[in-house]
């Protein structure tokens, strides 16, 4: 396994991330309830968290039964960050902050309770943490039972699936993951709300629609979202499930100097790509190369091959 500097920086980053959502927790009082039952939970969000919590625990555990030991750590991984932290803490943030009182006791048990699991499941990856931090959020809640090391391992097969809430949220957050990639592609300033059209929606994604209204225009940074016959030129669309997302730009950037520049970068990325395929197409280098040299030569190839999809996306996205 190879361990650098940039290795022992992520990992470094990711304890703080896990350090900053238990204070956040923390902060808007979300406390481990012993009468709390996640199967229970009524508002679309949480079930969609207690489904998403218990399908991450299944497949950390059925890694860990078989020794697939990177592959546990990548599924912890990516559910803590990417599911927990970036997404579920920021979609409760108006429930926590707002004025209905069941909403805000329920979204506070389950923070807690997520936060839970997500140290049982970090556990043997990441003792050392995890017990502090077991430890620390017990102080402002009920003592707990055990040191983390001797609790029960995460066992959330009889959970409902919650098939519906799992499939709106996953629809808010491609929606709004399609609209932040794109304003970050187009180089769209941060203070610019622009709207959102839909086209070919169908009456049940308009529902979505109107259910999350506030939620995508505030995470998305949108002045309106709406429904519509035609998209006018100068826009950005991508597809999410059978409707297509425009962004109107042409008020917003040059279309014609900002695809321009994107297909120079397109073109700058490629040949790159075609100078790493020289490299590990020579097989002088390949016989000559330490592995540790090849396998870094393939990850950087890896790289720019996804960067220059997502560059050619981003192009025949703009119609001008």
């Amino acid at each position: 396994m190879r361990i650098g500097p940039s290795r022992v920086e992520v990992n470094r980053n990711f304890a703080t991330k896990l350090w900053n959502a238990s204070r956040f927790c923390e902060m808007n009082e979300c406390v481990t309830r012993a009468d709390f039952d996640p199967a229970r939970v009524t508002l679309t969000v949480n079930q969609w968290i207690v489904a998403e919590t218990a399908r991450a625990a299944a497949a950390a555990t059925a890694a860990l039964e078989t020794q697939r030991f990177n592959e546990a750590a990548g599924g912890i991984y990516h559910f803590v960050w990417d599911v927990f932290c970036d997404w579920y803490l920021e979609l409760i943030k108006p429930v926590l902050n707002g004025d209905d009182g069941p909403a805000r006791v329920e979204s506070r048990a389950t923070a807690a309770w997520v936060r839970d699991q997500i140290f049982a499941l970090l556990h043997p990856l990441m003792p050392f943490i995890t017990e502090e931090l077991w430890a620390r959020t017990a102080e402002h809640a009920a003592p707990r039972k055990s040191l983390l090391i001797e609790a029960a391992w995460p066992k959330l097969d009889s959970l409902p699936t919650f098939d519906e809430a799992r499939a709106e949220i996953g629809w808010v957050v491609d929606l709004v993951s399609g609209v932040r990639s794109i304003r970050a592609e187009m180089r769209v300033p941060p203070s610019s709300r622009i709207s959102l059209l839909l086209k070919d929606a169908s009456a049940d994604t308009r529902a979505r629609m109107d259910r999350n209204r506030d939620l995508i225009l505030t995470l998305a940074r949108l002045s309106a979202v709406q429904p519509a016959d035609d998209l006018p030129q100068g826009s950005a669309q991508f597809v999410i499930g059978e409707a297509t997302a425009a962004l109107p730009l042409g008020d917003v950037i040059d279309l014609a100097v900002e695809r321009a520049r994107l297909e120079k970068e397109l073109a700058k990325t490629d040949a790159e790509i075609a100078r790493f395929d020289a490299k590990l197409s020579n097989e002088q280098f390949v016989s000559r190369a330490p592995e540790e040299v090849l396998n870094e030569q393939r990850e950087k190839r890896a790289d720019a091959a996804a960067l220059a999809e997502r560059l050619r996306q981003a192009v025949a996205r703009l119609h001008g």
